[in-house]
């Protein structure tokens, strides 16, 4: 792909209704196979717990999966969630990784699984170790379109979500009981430590991690928002993917809010943006649509507290009987899924790209049918590369 900033392909491993998980996963194999084909920059896997619809649970598998059936492409997480991590155990499993696929591994950390550490508890801090407190974000009551023309939706409220039994019970099986979380800002400093081979406990006592030592991984923070995970990235110095696929109404205050915080570093001298976007493409604008129509229904099983359910073809979804509370509820996403001919999307991406300052872009698209979502990715990479 060449004349625009590079695609790469974000994948949770979806399940369609009347499939099975297994066959999620052989699709995730043919898919990343067709991407390397067709040019895309990295693959990454998303994880995700308890929920019937997707089947990508554990990145560090999934990746190696990935980078066994293909030669080059970069395999990765976008994104592991620390929450429910230990530093060591993400270091020693993409050390793993990084010694199987020397070069090709992406370690993308998210904060995803996160809960307020008590004050004053052992093993937290009351700021990030790396990065100075955000400053507070005022965010217009209504969706508007950037001077670029791209569509910031009204801001979501997560808070619904935080309170619901699925995450009750999210949080209950994913972490030990008890446990204290470990300040985000913290992890990612031992991380990139034990990367290092640097790690000293608050003692002065060495801990070395092998594998992991020496890896040679690309380190990513994921964020959706002017918060934390855009400051830390920032004052660490890493490459920032920001999702305007989860979290539209926040995308342009995170990247700014990165730039804005970011230092040279060893790593990266340079702020680097990769910017995800919702996609479908298919040979017309109106078979787009079509193929596309589930996904209303899909954010909705998500955001109404069940989880994510196996992805409705076209015709379940057009049966279902929709409120106006429940489009509401979903709006924010369906408008800014970028669903049509290769030409339309590849316009829609190029408003995204100049909006953000986006320096790669992470095109996730799910589909009912597996085959449609090969020709949506096979479609996309083949207008990309004429532009």
């Amino acid at each position: 792909m060449t004349g625009r900033v590079p695609l790469s392909v974000l994948d949770l491993a979806p399940i369609s209704s009347g499939s099975t998980a297994g066959q999620a996963l052989r699709n995730t194999v043919d898919l990343a196979q067709r991407a390397e084909a067709a040019g895309y920059r990295r693959y990454w896997l998303a994880e995700h717990h308890l929920t019937t619809g997707v089947a990508g649970v554990a990145p560090a598998l999934l990746i190696q999966l990935v980078a066994a059936a293909t030669e080059h492409i970069r395999v990765g997480a976008g994104a592991v969630q620390l929450g429910h991590r230990t530093a060591l155990s993400v270091v020693e499993e993409f050390g793993v990784l990084d010694a199987l696929h020397p070069g090709r591994i992406d370690l993308g950390l998210g904060r995803s699984g996160f809960r307020a550490p008590r004050p004053g508890a052992a093993g937290t801090t009351s700021a990030p170790t790396s990065a100075p407190a955000p400053a507070p974000v005022t965010r217009p009551t209504g969706p508007r379109y950037t001077p670029e023309g791209l569509l910031v939706p009204a801001p979501y409220d997560f808070s619904s979500l935080i309170g619901s039994p699925l995450f009750a019970r999210y949080t209950g099986l994913v972490q030990f009981p008890g446990a204290e979380p470990v300040e985000y800002g913290e992890q990612l400093d031992t991380i990139l430590a034990l990367l290092r081979g640097d790690h000293r406990t608050p003692e002065g006592i060495e801990a070395h991690a092998v594998p992991g030592e020496g890896a040679d991984l690309e380190v990513w923070v994921l964020g959706s928002s002017a918060g934390v995970s855009a400051g830390a990235a920032g004052a660490l110095g890493l490459p920032f993917a920001a999702n305007y696929h989860v979290s539209p109404a926040t995308v342009v205050e995170a990247v700014d809010a990165y730039r804005k915080a970011f230092r040279p570093s060893a790593r990266l001298a340079e702020p680097y943006v990769l910017v995800s976007a919702d996609v479908v493409v298919a040979e017309d604008d109106e078979t787009a649509r079509h193929l596309a129509s589930p996904y209303g229904l899909w954010v909705h099983s998500i955001r109404s507290g069940q989880g994510a359910i196996p992805f409705p073809s076209p015709e379940e979804a057009a049966a279902h009987p929709w409120t106006d509370g429940q489009r509401a509820l979903v709006e924010d996403r369906t408008t800014t899924q970028f669903a049509g001919s290769a030409g339309t999307v590849v316009e829609r991406l190029e408003v995204l790209r100049e909006a953000t300052g986006a320096d790669e872009l992470l095109v996730t698209t799910i589909t009912h049918d597996h085959r449609d979502r090969v020709r949506s990715f096979d479609l996309l990479a083949e207008a990309w590369r004429r532009g």
